[in-house]
C-alpha cells in the first residue's frame, strides 16, 4: 500500500474513533446513546422475551414507542407516547445527560420523557427480563424510574395495581381506544381499596364489572384462578388495620409460560397464556362488562341474585325472603330496580328474633361500603357481631385460607349489590325475619296480647268452619296452618278414618287421604301400639322441627292434633306419592314414567332440600326414596323428620331409627353423626335413581357403579326401563354419577358438603374431584337400631 493511502486510512480511523458511540448494547441504553426509528433500532431483554422499539398498531401509520413480547410482535403491553403519536419514522429515544429518557420527533422536540430528573444518579436505561424498562445507576437494584409504575393496558408478573396512601400514587390499567389506537380508552381496571380488595372494571366513572373480593387465596368471583395459582401465585398486600399501601399483583414460577392480564378496548378483562405448541395466546379466564349473563355489575339490582344457568328466567331472581319491587318491570326483563323484603325485620336496641339464611356458592356482594375486620377469629364470632347490630343485613367470611378454619369478617349494613351464583366455596349469610323460616314471627310487643287475641280468633274460626261456605272454610284452614286443630275436624276430613281412605301403612303409622273444603291432605295417624314414651317424643320432635322449617323441597306440615290416644300429623298431599314407586317399580308402576330430565330435576330438588336442612342445622338421618315425595308436577319434597337431629340443642338419641343401605359407615359403627351422614345417604339415593335398583338388592352396588363409571364415564349402569340418553343429557348423567360417588366415599372428610353438591349439580362445567372406589354394602353396627318403614 502506498504511503499516501496509508496516511488517509489512519486519518479516517482516527475520525471514527472521535465520534460518539451511538449503537446501544442489546438490552441497555447508555448516556449519549439513542434508538432511532428510521434505523429499526431496538432493545432486547437478556433472555430474549421482550423487545423495546417503534411500531405502528394495526392499520395505523402513526408511530409509537412501546414494548412487546418477542414471540408475538403485535402484542404490545406498554406504550410511552400513548396520546402523542409520531407522524413518521423520524423519532428518536435518547438517554440524555440529565439522566432522563426523552422521545424526540423529527424536529427534535420532546414528545415524551420519563418523569425522573435525578442528575447523575442514573447512568443507564435497561430492559429487564421481567419486561420492565428501568433507569439505574450501574449495578444498583434501586430504580429511580421504571415502566412498571406506569402500566398501559396490561399487567405482567411483578407489576401491581392499587394505591399508596402516603404518596397518593395509584396504579391502574387503561384500555386502548381501539385495536389501532393505543391512546387511553373508555375502560380501566383498578383495585378497590375500600372494604375488601377487589378488582373493578370501569367504563368512565361507571362500574361495569367486579372480580369479587379477595378471600386470601384468589378473587372470590374468579374461582378458576385456583387452577393456575401453582404457575402464577397471586398476592395482595396491605391487609392490615392501617395499611400504607394496598396492592395486588402476581408472580410467575420458573418455567411457567409467558402470561399477561389485559383490559382490551371492548371492555373485557382476561388472563392470556402463551402456547408454544400453537404459537398463540389462550384464555385462562375472561370477564366482560358486556356479558349477557351475570358479569355486568348490578345486573339484578339490590338484593337480586344472578344465576348464569337460568337463561329462561333472564338470569335474575331475588335472594331468599325477597320479591321484585316491580313485577311488571321484571316481566319486561328490567331488573335494575331490584328486590324488597317479604317480611320486616324485628330488631330494636340489640334485641331481635331474626335468623340468618345461608346463600351458598356465591360471588360475594360489593364490599365498598361493607365493614371489614380481618382480625375476627371465626365465622361464629362474625355472626354474633352481625346479630348484635340491627343495621347488619348480611355477613360472610373474609379469609378462607386454612380450609374450615375461616377467619376475618365482612358485615353489610347497606343493600347488597351484584350477587351471583358461581362455582365458589364461599357462602353469604343473609338476615331474614323469623317468619321466613316457617315458624311464627315473635313480635317484640307484649306476648300475652298476641296469645289472647290469637286463641280467641282460632276458637271462633273453628266454630264457624262447620257453618260457612267452602270458600270461607278454605280461608279458615289457611289461617290455621301450622297450628294444632281439633280432632273433630280431622275425623270429618277422613270420614272418621274410613278404611277406604287409607293410602299407606307403615311400621309406625297409617296414612289417610283427607278432604275438607275442597282441599286434600295426607293425615298421618300414629298407631296406638306405638304410643310409647319414645313414640310420643318422636311425634313432638317432628312437630317442633316442621314448625321451624319451610322450603319448597320439604313436605309441609299443615296441622297437628294430639287428643288422648290420637296423635296425628297433617301434611300437604302429594298426588304422586313416594319416589320409590317409580324407580323400583312397586305396585306394578312403570319406572319409565320418570324420564331422565325428571330424574335429574328430582336429584337437584332433593340436594337443595338437604342443603337447606343443613343450613338450619338439622341432620335428617333417614334419607331414602321412601321418604322423598313427589308433587303433581314431579317436584321432590323430603318427608319423615321423626329421626332428624337438631345440632343446636343436641336433644335426640343418636341411636334411633335407620334404614339399612343408606347409613354412613361412621354412624353405624361409631355413632359419629355429622352432616356428612346425610351426604352419604344422598349419594346412595342419587345412584339408585340413576340405576333404577335398590342398593340393598346387590352387595356390590357401589363398587359396580364406580367400576362402570371409571371404565368409561359414558358407559353407565343406567336404568334399562328408560330410553337411552344421548349427547348433553348423557354427559349430565355421567357428571351426576361422579357426584354420587363422591358422596359415598368411606371417610366423611372425603365427601363434599351439601352446599358443594348443589353447586356441582347446578354447574355443568366446574371441575370435579376424582372419587375413590367406595366400599361394598355394610351392615349397621350393634349400636344402631335398624328398621324399614316406607310409609309415604
Amino acid at each position: 500500500m502506498r504511503p499516501t493511502s496509508q496516511l488517509l486510512l489512519l486519518l479516517f480511523l482516527a475520525c471514527i474513533s472521535l465520534l460518539p458511540i451511538q449503537a446501544p448494547a442489546a438490552d441497555k441504553l447508555q448516556k449519549g446513546q439513542n434508538l432511532t426509528d428510521s434505523n429499526g433500532d431496538t432493545l432486547l431483554s437478556a433472555g430474549g422475551s421482550f423487545t423495546l422499539g417503534f411500531f405502528s398498531p394495526g392499520v395505523s401509520t402513526k408511530r409509537y414507542l412501546g414494548i412487546w413480547f418477542s414471540v408475538s410482535n403485535d402484542t404490545v403491553y406498554w406504550v410511552a407516547n400513548r396520546d402523542q403519536p409520531l407522524v413518521d419514522k423520524s423519532g428518536m429515544l435518547v438517554f440524555n445527560d440529565a439522566a432522563t429518557l426523552v422521545l424526540l420527533d423529527g424536529a427534535r422536540r420532546t414528545v415524551w420523557s420519563s418523569d425522573f430528573t435525578g442528575g447523575s444518579s442514573a447512568s443507564v436505561a435497561q430492559l429487564l427480563d421481567s419486561g420492565n424498562l428501568v433507569l439505574r445507576n450501574g449495578s444498583s437494584v434501586a430504580y429511580p424510574w421504571q415502566s412498571f409504575d406506569y402500566p398501559s393496558d396490561t399487567l405482567l408478573p411483578g407489576m401491581k395495581l392499587g394505591k399508596n396512601f402516603w404518596t397518593g400514587t395509584e396504579w391502574q390499567l387503561t384500555s386502548w381506544r381501539s385495536a389501532d389506537d393505543p391512546s387511553p380508552g373508555e375502560y380501566r381496571r383498578t383495585l378497590e381499596t375500600k372494604g375488601l380488595p377487589e378488582l373493578i372494571l370501569w367504563r368512565g366513572n361507571v362500574k361495569t364489572h367486579r372480580s369479587g373480593p379477595y378471600n386470601g387465596l384468589y378473587f372470590n368471583g374468579v374461582p378458576e384462578a385456583s387452577t393456575y395459582m401453582n404457575m402464577y401465585p397471586l398476592h395482595v398486600t396491605g391487609l392490615t388495620a392501617r395499611p400504607t399501601e394496598i396492592t395486588y399483583g402476581y408472580t410467575a414460577e420458573p418455567g411457567a409460560p409467558l402470561t399477561r392480564v389485559v383490559v382490551n378496548h371492548t371492555g373485557v378483562a382476561e388472563r392470556l397464556v402463551w402456547n408454544t405448541d400453537t404459537g398463540a395466546w389462550i384464555s385462562f379466564f375472561s370477564r366482560g362488562a358486556r356479558d349477557i349473563t351475570c358479569d355486568a355489575y348490578g345486573k339484578c339490582g339490590a338484593f337480586g341474585l344472578c344465576d348464569p344457568e337460568a337463561a329462561l328466567s333472564g338470569f335474575c331472581g331475588c335472594v331468599p325472603g325477597f320479591r321484585p319491587i316491580s313485577t311488571s318491570a321484571w316481566q319486561m326483563k328490567q331488573y335494575v330496580g331490584g328486590c324488597q323484603r317479604d317480611a320486616v325485620l324485628e330488631c330494636r336496641a340489640g334485641k331481635t328474633t331474626d335468623h340468618f339464611k345461608v346463600v351458598p356458592g356465591v360471588k360475594l356482594p360489593d364490599t365498598q361500603n361493607a365493614t371489614v375486620d380481618i382480625d375476627v377469629a371465626s365465622l361464629e364470632e362474625c355472626k354474633a357481631r352481625c346479630y348484635a347490630n340491627c343495621s347488619c343485613l348480611a355477613y360472610a367470611a373474609a379469609d378462607i385460607r386454612g380450609g374450615g378454619n375461616r377467619s376475618g369478617c365482612v358485615l353489610w349494613t347497606d343493600a347488597i349489590v351484584d350477587l351471583r351464583l358461581i362455582d365458589s366455596k364461599q357462602d353469604l349469610y343473609l338476615r331474614l325475619s323469623k317468619s321466613e323460616f316457617g315458624g311464627p314471627s315473635v313480635s317484640l310487643f307484649p306476648t300475652w296480647i298476641i296469645i289472647g287475641v290469637s286463641v280467641a280468633l282460632i276458637i271462633i274460626l273453628v266454630l264457624l268452619a262447620f257453618w260457612f261456605s267452602t270458600s270461607i272454610g278454605q280461608l279458615i284452614l289457611w289461617l290455621l296452618e301450622g297450628h294444632a286443630v281439633c280432632l273433630c275436624i280431622i275425623r270429618k276430613a277422613t270420614a272418621n278414618f274410613s278404611g277406604e281412605n287409607v293410602i299407606g301403612k307403615g311400621g309406625f303409622s297409617d296414612v289417610y287421604m283427607g278432604r275438607l273444603f275442597g282441599r286434600e291432605f295426607a293425615v298421618k295417624k300414629l298407631r296406638k301400639d306405638r304410643l310409647t314414651d319414645k313414640g310420643k317424643e318422636d311425634f313432638k320432635r317432628e312437630v317442633k322441627m316442621m314448625s321451624t322449617l319451610a322450603h319448597v323441597n320439604l313436605a309441609k306440615l299443615l296441622y297437628h292434633c294430639r287428643e288422648g290416644n290420637e296423635w296425628i300429623l297433617v301434611y300437604e298431599y302429594m298426588e304422586n306419592k313416594s319416589l320409590d314407586r317409580y324407580i323400583f317399580g312397586e305396585q306394578n308402576r312403570p319406572r319409565s314414567s320418570l324420564n331422565w330430565v325428571q330424574r335429574l330435576e328430582i336429584i337437584c330438588g332433593v340436594a337443595v332440600g338437604v342443603e337447606y336442612l343443613h343450613g338450619m342445622r338439622f341432620v335428617h338421618r333417614d334419607l331414602k326414596p321412601g321418604n322423598i315425595l313427589l308433587s303433581d308436577t314431579w317436584k321432590s319434597k323430603i318427608a319423615d323428620f321423626t329421626t332428624a337431629k337438631l345440632f343446636i340443642e343436641e336433644e335426640t338419641d343418636p341411636t334411633v331409627v335407620l334404614t339399612p343401605g343408606y347409613v354412613a359407615p361412621e354412624y353405624s359403627s361409631e355413632r359419629a353423626l355429622t352432616y356428612k351422614c346425610d351426604v352419604y345417604s344422598f349419594g346412595v339415593v342419587l345412584l339408585e335413581i340413576i340405576r333404577g335398583r335398590r342398593r340393598t338388592s346387590m352387595a356390590t352396588f357401589l363398587p359396580d357403579s364406580w367400576e362402570a363409571w371409571s371404565r368409561d364415564p359414558r358407559e353407565l349402569l343406567l336404568d334399562p326401563e328408560v330410553a337411552e340418553p344421548e349427547g348433553e343429557l348423557l354427559t349430565r348423567l355421567a357428571r351426576c354419577v361422579q357426584i354420587g360417588l363422591l358422596c359415598v366415599q368411606h371417610l366423611p372428610e372425603e365427601r363434599p358438603a351439601m352446599s358443594e353438591v348443589v353447586a356441582m349439580l347446578t354447574s355443568t362445567n366446574s371441575q370435579l374431584d376424582m372419587p375413590m372406589e367406595p366400599t361394598a354394602n355394610g351392615g349397621a353396627g350393634p349400636i344402631a337400631q335398624l328398621i324399614i318403614d316406607d310409609t309415604p
